[in-house]
């Protein structure tokens, strides 16, 4: 170990964290930001159901597909550079989302929201694991990003809907700005430049393969979970691999690759990612539930139930500072898979869930966040830490595409199951003489139902019958999470063990300017 390693971060370094945040709290809530935006948007702007899907769904797609090519194209120009860009185009796109004349500039500044956030979530995470060299530090440092991560996703909802009490939809984009601006003015002060020493020409065609590879993946999945399965999905969904088969080829043969194979050589790496994209494939299959429940099943509004989802908040708080207390002591592999163990008990709650049970879902989905932000601060530090400075920025990327595939992953799978289901219970408790067209819509989702139960003979029955239907769903969905979850901890307790760089790069190899 060299003598930078020893040095502890002081004020500066934390200071520049404070700085870092700033990016990473917006892209989190701007995921979930439109959640109660959409009503007002449609009465505004009308756009046609396919428009609002895409209003919605375009920020994810581009920002999924474009993490790779960011994540490398920092280590090119510098990460500062990098993360400034986008913190510029963020706030204009945001600019220029809220005064969007019609649903296609809303889409259109949509997408280039993504592209800003594409930029801005690898350059935070590589600028942390050049800022904190020592690895208490980082660690600690790690536990803030990924406390804010989290918090970011459920305060987005809930601002939102604040917002929308007293502004217009454009608000909940403007917001955005004063905290780029912030940014702007500080990060030159505070954060250093960090870029690594490969100078040759940027693979533009492996990004433009890696953009091509992730985005139907991700796209494939959401809609095979949201409409069901046709053989249309299918291709589109074979599409990315067939794609990304392409893309590896090419990465081995090019000398300035936008991802360096080298990386998946250290098992630590390796199971970091896998380890993240199965804690989101927990999570967010989980709040998908979650959501649907507080909503149709309890009768919650929207505002409310997001209200309600912050309790357990409470609890997932002091999850990432214990994860970075216990694991110089533990070990990161015992920590990490009891993580993993708790979500799985979180799970195993939401497995008794009721019709009435509100105390038994927030105490669930308490236990699996709990369990999911330990898992995911140390194996964010872990993968970070793994590899040499001047690789941190495409380690990032690498990193949060394989949360993004989780994700996407976790609402097909889970999604799927609990509505094949709540299909096959709630068919079986619908009347024989039910209109084949309302007993379609009852059959498709449990909004369906809410939607058309009041306009039916014995539609209260029918309503109660399709929530103990969707419950039961939810309560399978969450075996199979538990079983996930206690397979992913045997792998992680087993498998992960810290295998650090043997040396550190010289500083021709990862340049301070």
């Amino acid at each position: 170990m060299n003598s930078e390693e020893h040095r502890r971060a002081g004020r500066r370094e934390w200071s520049a964290l404070a700085v870092l945040v700033l990016p990473l709290l917006l892209v989190s809530m701007d995921v979930s930001v439109l959640y109660f935006a959409v009503p007002f948007i449609v009465r505004d702007l009308d756009p046609s159901a396919t428009q609002q899907l895409w209003i919605f769904d375009i920020y994810g797609f581009v920002l999924a597909g474009l993490l790779l090519t960011m994540g490398a194209l920092g280590d090119r120009i510098g990460r500062r550079r990098l993360l400034l860009i986008g913190a510029a185009g963020f706030s204009v796109a945001s600019f220029a989302a809220a005064y969007a004349p019609n649903a296609e500039a809303l889409i259109a500044a949509r997408a280039v929201l993504g592209i800003a956030g594409a930029t801005l979530m690898p350059s935070t995470l590589a600028l942390i694991r050049n800022i904190f060299v020592h690895d208490a530090d980082r660690t600690r440092a790690m536990a803030v990003w990924a406390g804010v991560m989290s918090s970011g996703v459920a305060i987005g909802p809930v601002l939102s809907g604040a917002l929308l009490q007293y502004f217009w939809w454009g608000s909940v984009f403007l917001i955005n700005i004063p905290a780029m601006a912030l940014l702007l003015v500080l990060a030159p002060a505070l954060l250093p430049e960090f870029r690594g020493a490969r100078a040759g020409r940027f693979d533009w065609i492996g990004a433009v393969l890696s953009l091509a590879a992730v985005m139907p993946i991700i796209y494939g999945l959401k809609e095979w979970a949201a409409n069901g399965f046709t053989m249309w999905r299918l291709v589109i969904l074979l599409a990315g691999p067939a794609v990304g088969a392409v893309f590896v080829i090419r990465q081995r043969r090019v000398p300035d690759s936008v991802l360096d194979a080298a990386l998946f050589t250290r098992r630590t790496y390796t199971v970091s990612v896998s380890a993240q994209l199965l804690g989101m494939f927990a999570l967010v299959g989980n709040a998908v539930f979650v959501t649907q429940y507080l909503q149709s099943v309890l009768g919650m509004s929207p505002f409310v139930s997001a209200l309600w989802s912050l309790a357990p908040a409470v609890v997932v708080g002091g999850a990432a500072p214990l994860a970075a207390a216990l694991a110089p002591k533990l070990g990161p592999g015992p920590v990490v898979a009891a993580g993993f163990l708790i979500a799985a008990s979180g799970f195993v709650v939401m497995a008794l869930v009721g019709v009435h049970s509100l105390v038994l879902v927030l105490l669930a989905a308490a236990l699996l966040g709990t369990g999911l932000v330990v898992v995911m601060t140390l194996v964010t530090d872990l993968a970070i830490g793994a590899v040499a400075p001047e690789r941190a920025g495409a380690a990032a990327a690498v990193l949060e595409t394989g949360g993004e595939f989780g994700g996407a992953l976790g609402i097909a799978v889970l999604g799927s199951i609990g509505a094949a289901v709540y299909g096959g219970k709630v068919d079986r408790a619908l009347p024989a003489d039910l209109p084949p067209a309302a007993a379609h819509t009852i059959h498709e989702t449990l909004g369906g139902a809410v939607g058309v139960s009041a306009g039916l003979p014995g539609g209260e029955a029918i309503l109660s019958a399709a929530r103990a239907a969707f419950t039961s769903g939810m309560n399978t969905m969450a075996i199979l999470g538990a079983i996930v979850m206690v397979v992913a901890a045997l792998g992680c307790g087993l498998l992960l063990r810290t295998d650090r760089p043997a040396a550190e790069p010289s500083p021709a190899d990862d340049a301070l300017v």
